[in-house]
């Protein structure tokens, strides 16, 4: 039988009380997600909660024209959908598939009554939504203030942080769209970051091979999005569960999305 990623692979979850899990966990779905996937375009009706175990979800904005610039990222950190249990039910981002992976995802509904239990869960889900706040906003000041060249170095990091390894499949198009830039501009500055030896990059695929340098390169918005996101989540990851578990375990269904 075919082993699939763990719950508790995603930190949110695994930081969630032994009890919470118990009522939780019984009704999550294991779901298959692929690259440039969307899950919920913008202004759509929000019916799940997502939680990725190996895969990358990207929040955007997308205006009239067609061009998008991305608004934040999700991994086994978080959750995507947190609109769905917290007063509203769809949002004007759209939530995107960056790196093909698994996820677990809940009925809105069920994580909504937990929330109105006004317990662990909701401070720990407050305090990740605070995160994703300050994620956001960061993300806004370095498109205004910063250069293409540190943009991509901040995005980089925030992927590898998300990822099991030090390699990246995506494309130079995909990231020109997440940073709301020409491709152009990323071609250049990807390109800057080769001939530095900090990564090494062929079609569809970025392997980091320096990550102590990429952090110089980096603007200070990586450093700032991560210490705020230890800060209101510490401990989640101490309780993280590594061993992988079989899709029928906890009566997970395995769902193509």
């Amino acid at each position: 039988m075919s082993i699939y990623p763990a719950p508790l692979q995603n930190q949110l979850l695994a930081a969630l009380p032994r009890e919470v899990q118990a009522r939780l966990l019984p009704f999550l779905e294991l779901t298959t997600l692929h690259a440039g996937q969307v899950l919920y375009a913008a202004g759509e009706t929000r019916r799940h909660v997502y939680f990725p175990t190996d895969s990358i979800l990207s929040l955007l904005n997308v205006i009239e024209d067609g061009s998008s610039a991305e608004i934040s990222m999700v991994g086994n950190e978080g959750a995507a959908g947190i609109i769905s249990f917290m007063g509203g039910e769809s949002s004007p981002w759209q939530v995107v598939v960056q790196s093909s992976g698994h996820a677990y995802r809940l009925v809105g509904r069920r994580m909504k009554e937990e929330f109105d239990r006004h317990g662990e869960a909701l401070v720990l889900m407050l305090r990740y939504a605070q995160a994703r706040v300050a994620q956001m906003a960061q993300s806004a000041a370095c498109y205004r203030h910063h250069s293409i060249d540190q943009q991509l170095c901040r995005w980089l990091l925030l992927s590898l942080d998300r990822l099991p390894s030090n390699r990246i499949n995506t494309t130079q198009e995909f990231i020109s769209n997440m940073l709301g830039v020409r491709r152009e501009g990323v071609t250049d500055a990807a390109g800057k970051l080769q001939k530095l030896g900090v990564i090494e990059y062929r079609r569809g695929n970025i392997s980091v091979l320096d990550r102590p340098r990429l952090e110089k390169l980096s603007c200070e918005c990586y450093a700032v999005v991560k210490k705020e996101t230890d800060r209101l989540l510490v401990g989640a990851a101490t309780r993280r569960f590594e061993i992988p578990m079989r899709h029928n375990h906890f009566n997970a269904q395995l769902v193509h999305a």
